[in-house]
């Protein structure tokens, strides 16, 4: 794949928009979208916290206290639905690959985390304030 790393960080237009992609896809495809979502753009990472959302019969396995039932399925839904997610991102920030797509929920509060590693912008994946390990 062809890379897009620059430079460029991203803004508030952009992270809005992956916010409102997300849960689009989220509404889309469960048929319940989050209550509220937030994109937060930290180096070369975007993090989407959504919360609500959940279908009824998953919040009330969570309430039962089977979050592991609902994790299984939302894991295998992000697998079957990564392109799309991933293309969300892309879109907002054309000049950016995204190179690592992870999803996790948490059953108390409900809430869902959408979280995107992009190609680093300077070829270091580490930023200025990390260690590197033989630091």
């Amino acid at each position: 794949m062809e890379s897009r790393a620059s430079g460029a960080q991203a803004g508030g237009k952009q992270l809005a928009a992956i916010s409102n992609g997300i849960v689009k896809l989220h509404s889309d495809y469960y048929g319940k979208g989050p209550t509220q979502a937030k994109t937060y753009a930290i180096d070369d990472t975007i993090i989407c916290i959504l919360k609500g959302g959940f279908t009824k019969v998953e919040e009330t396995l969570m309430d039962d206290g089977r979050s592991e039932e609902v994790e299984s399925l939302r894991r295998a839904f992000q697998r079957t639905m990564r392109d799309r997610f991933v293309e969300v991102v892309e879109l907002a920030l054309p000049e950016r690959n995204v190179i690592g797509y992870m999803s996790q929920i948490h059953s108390q509060p409900h809430v869902a985390v959408e979280l995107f590693l992009l190609a680093p912008a300077d070829e270091e994946l580490l930023g200025k304030h990390e260690l590197s390990a033989d630091e």
